[in-house]
């Protein structure tokens, strides 16, 4: 039976295990890239190894994230970021030059190989034909210092494009639709793969834009095949020997095929709080619209900022909007200020932000109390954008341009007499990579600079046979990585732990560090309890640091989220799932619980056994460790598992 392209690229880069779906294998990684929020502690986990340069083909940190200057720890955690890439051999993209996935997709994204991130929105290069995998900040140290990572051979799914796109539908209503299908939870171990005479009608950035979206279903990774729109894509970045053709088999293997007819789609429109809860744009026509933002590593390339500049030219913003704007690149930014595009949207009444994240997660740009904010990233999370009250909508650029001219949301359908602007890719991009840092060809002589908000990663003990101690918290279903770790305002503490784990559920329940702590100087374990997906969305690892720094050892939920569930692993955290789903009712906030004999019963492969001493009964708790993960755990952690390796 012939191969899909995901086998393809993880035949290619197969360091162990068995290429069968559910099984667990370990892949080289060719590329890494981190970006800042994530990034400083990954390379400060990186020198905790003791390795002299990175062992991969090619890594990048990029700082995009915390690039407001609010007091000293961010400007110093962007000069320890340049000054470890230099001696390590780590290529550095400044504050400035743009979004890593954007910065990535057009300077270095390769077809054919592994990349491993930082941050889950990694899967974007797929749209250029890579394995592109989101991951916890360990896992790429791990990965920069030569050895696998380690995931299990994915299910492939494949979606099908067929005819072409209607005017004012793009490729971010091609994603909203796929989410409404499958849904933002019960994918983890799945790769969505794409083909179809309509991928011919899709341009690489439009590609990416699906691929970066993917993250919110929780797939492992989106790939796109390599071909002639890639080839031309590789040519205008003046990358064109770079590319390969890349494309499934005959008759390759697939475990589910959704078929999208793009002809037949409408401009869709994610409500308020999820990136799943997508209906057509009509259905929200007409209400008001107090911001728009438009930008984010999802859509904020070229093409998108010419198709917005034109709907805008000649016109101005409602009065009652705010619009911003963030270009992805440098290299975006530049070109739309050559080409008078970003005249007409400063004439528009327009505020430009810098090429960074931005107030995709909550830096700056925090809409009023009970504001609609519209906007064209990918998350719409409670609070995420800064502001708890407020209702955040997600939609593609155009439509996104609409809303902010008329101060409310338009469908442009419904009439048709709305001229759609015409917008082609380049033949050339604007090259210039000069604020792209290379290594220092003597990394003996750079020194590491490391300001007073520059910490060390912190360690686990190894795994205890019992545990003892309080249901420290009980949340609900779909607990996002910002509820656990919040961002914004918070991120210039993430290479601080101490510090940072003061705010860990701040927003669900503010004394829950202080509780934590306070049943750790007992001597006593904190248990987090959870109902479904606990872990959706950023791949922070602070998420499990910062717990387990305040003495969380297990955390029991109904299920987990790929990224997350490694890295509760990779911090010496066990991830266990209730055997009978209807036991989470059986927990509550402060309950007394003790579970015994945990080494034995791991080893085993037994079912843990949890007291609830408070309510005087037991249930049973699923390890579902492979032999590796359960080393990991009883080392204590994954840094103290790769010490014990080496």
């Amino acid at each position: 039976m012939g191969k899909n392209v995901t086998y393809k690229i993880l035949q290619d880069y197969l360091c162990s295990g068995e290429l069968t779906p559910g099984k667990e294998i370990g892949i080289k990684i060719g590329q890494t890239l981190t970006q800042d929020a994530t990034g400083t502690m990954a390379y400060l986990e990186f020198e905790a190894m003791n390795i002299s340069r990175v062992k991969t083909e090619l890594s990048v940190s990029y700082v995009d994230h915390n690039t407001i200057q609010e007091g000293f720890e961010n400007a110093d955690d962007h000069k320890y970021l340049e000054t470890v890439a230099a001696k390590y051999g780590i290529y550095f993209s400044r504050p400035g030059n743009g979004i890593c996935h954007q910065v990535h997709l057009e300077r270095f994204a390769s077809p054919g190989k592994t990349l491993l991130g930082s941050d889950s929105h990694t899967p974007t290069c797929g749209g250029l034909g890579m394995l592109a995998i989101g991951a916890g900040g360990l896992d790429v140290a791990v990965a920069m210092a030569g050895f696998p990572f380690y995931l299990k051979a994915p299910e492939v799914i494949k979606v099908e494009l067929k005819g072409r796109l209607k005017e004012w539908v793009s490729a971010k209503d091609v994603i909203l639709k796929i989410l409404s299908i499958i849904s933002t939870k019960g994918n983890v171990g799945k790769v969505l793969e794409y083909s179809g005479e309509g991928l011919n009608t899709l341009s690489v950035p439009e590609r990416a834009t699906i691929a970066n979206m993917g993250a919110e279903a929780g797939v492992t990774s989106s790939v796109f095949p390599c071909d002639e729109v890639s080839r031309s894509f590789l040519k205008a970045q003046d990358r064109d020997s770079q590319w390969r053709e890349l494309k499934a088999d005959t008759g390759a293997a697939y475990s589910q095929v959704i078929t999208i007819d793009l002809s037949n789609l409408v401009p869709m429109v994610a409500l308020p709080h999820s990136p799943g809860n997508v209906v057509p744009l009509s259905e929200v026509e007409g209400k008001r619209v107090d911001q728009v933002a438009i930008g984010s590593c999802t859509n904020s390339s070229l093409k998108d900022l010419t198709l917005v500049g034109k709907i805008l030219k000649g016109k101005k913003v409602n009065p009652r909007v705010s619009l911003i704007l963030s270009p992805g690149s440098r290299q975006v930014f530049s070109m739309i200020s050559k080409n008078g595009i970003l005249a007409d949207i400063i004439d528009a009444g327009a505020r430009i932000m810098e090429s960074t994240c931005g107030f995709c997660i909550g830096n700056g740009q925090a809409p009023g109390s009970n504001a609609v904010s519209v906007r064209t990233n990918n998350r719409n999370f409670e609070g995420r954008c800064g502001t708890k009250t407020a209702e955040v909508y997600l939609v593609s650029p155009a439509i996104a341009a609409l809303a902010a001219l008329e101060g409310k949301f338009i469908d442009p359908l419904k009439d048709g007499s709305m001229p759609y602007p015409e917008v082609s890719e380049p033949d050339e991009f604007l090259i210039d990579d000069s604020m792209i840092l290379p290594p220092s060809d003597k990394p003996d002589e750079v020194e590491v600079c490391r300001g007073p908000n520059i910490g060390k990663p912190p360690l686990n003990e190894p795994l205890p046979d019992k545990f003892e101690g309080e249901a420290a918290i009980k949340v609900g279903d779909m607990i996002t990585t910002d509820h656990i770790m919040p961002a914004g305002r918070r991120l210039k503490y993430r290479s601080n732990i101490k510090k940072y784990s003061e705010f860990v559920f701040e927003g669900l329940d503010s004394e829950f560090s202080r509780r934590a702590l306070k049943l750790k100087s007992s001597g006593l374990s904190s248990f987090i309890i959870a109902g479904e997906s606990y872990g959706q969305g950023s791949s922070r690892e602070h998420a499990a640091i910062c717990p387990m720094y305040l003495g969380v050892k297990a955390v029991i939920a109904k299920s987990f989220e790929r990224i997350h569930s490694a890295n509760l692993i990779n911090f010496g955290i066990l991830p266990l799932t209730f055997v009978e789903k209807r036991d989470y009712e059986n927990i509550d906030t402060a309950d007394s619980l003790q579970i015994k004999d945990i080494l034995k019963d791991l080893d085993s492969g037994r079912d843990l056994t949890l007291v609830n001493k408070t309510k005087g009964c037991s249930l049973r708790l699923r390890v579902a460790l492979s032999p590796r993960q359960k080393e990991i755990v009883k080392a204590g952690g994954l840094l103290n598992y790769v010490k014990k390796q080496k």
